[in-house]
């Protein structure tokens, strides 16, 4: 091959990115290229235009306040506090850093539970009823109003009386609450759903328990619940159930059930269904004295 015939090879090659005879990039005019891309910028316009539409049309249909789909559960469930690791409590009275972090999340906890603060942000409303707030017409009733449930509620457990809620004695306070679920209402004729609280073990007695308040029961007037944003400043009820006499040195399972004639039983293998499972451990060192 001649010398002649290598410089055409060569000047073949990048013809194809700049060819001067006729002025073409990449193998197309500037007019070719103008047009392919108006075509794309018209083509992904559309389709940004498209999803901005569908995007808006969506969210014309659904409700600031409520969502537009919920999967309802059939049973809600039941949440401790405090909640320890693994849902197992161990301490030991006479040691106060085994039971201190269960004080202070307690604490912590209930705070917005306190009198002063309930009488500054909700209602005091009618016991043993619903407190159903229907919207007027087109006027929605936003922020919907909630009902008052005062810490002293609690007793022994609100941490007023006994800043160790027990544990410092050996008696721990455990708190009690039914996962909200918008819309639930969880009784009728006035029957208020309860908690009541067992050994898993049949042959491990718990002893006495003390339930705060008394009937260990989620009041009606805290029902329904219409959501975060539209009630802002729900309060969520809750059951204490102190163990006045439990065994030391020994592990024990609890469970603790609600109870209510609109609410089904869980079922055995859904273990959160309605019911909550935990340990209960109270270590306790006996002096030997010579």
């Amino acid at each position: 091959m001649s010398g002649k015939d290598e410089q055409q090879k060569d000047a073949g090659g990048w013809d194809y990115i700049w060819n001067p005879r006729t002025n073409e990039f990449l193998g197309r005019t500037a007019k070719s290229w103008g047009l392919i891309l108006s075509f794309y910028l018209v083509f992904y316009l559309f389709l940004a235009g498209m999803f901005v539409f569908t995007m808006y049309v969506m969210l014309l249909t659904l409700d600031d306040f409520t969502p537009t789909n919920q999967d309802r559960l059939v049973t809600p469930g039941l949440m401790i506090r405090p909640r320890g690791e693994l849902l197992e409590l161990r301490f030991s009275p006479e040691n106060t850093e085994t039971w201190d972090a269960h004080a202070q999340s307690l604490d912590t906890f209930l705070e917005p539970y306190n009198d002063i603060y309930q009488a500054q942000t909700n209602d005091d409303c009618v016991p043993d009823q619903f407190f159903i707030q229907e919207d007027s017409a087109e006027v929605r009733n936003h922020p919907k109003r909630s009902c008052q449930f005062n810490r002293t509620v609690l007793e022994e457990c609100s941490g007023l009386q006994d800043r160790s809620y027990g544990y410092q004695s050996g008696q721990p306070c455990v708190l009690i609450k039914l996962n909200r679920v918008i819309g639930m209402l969880p009784g009728k004729e006035g029957l208020s759903p309860y908690v009541t609280c067992a050994s898993k073990k049949e042959d491990v007695n718990l002893g006495q328990l003390a339930y705060f308040p008394s009937n260990a029961a989620f009041n009606l007037m805290y029902y329904p619940y219409y959501g975060k944003r539209a009630q802002v400043n729900y309060t969520q009820p809750l059951v204490a159930v102190k163990f006045m006499n439990l065994t030391m040195n020994q592990d024990v399972a609890v469970e603790c059930v609600v109870v209510s004639n609109t609410i089904a039983p869980g079922a055995e293998r859904d273990k959160f269904a309605g019911r909550v499972s935990f340990k209960l451990r109270v270590n306790v060192f006996w002096k030997i004295k010579n």
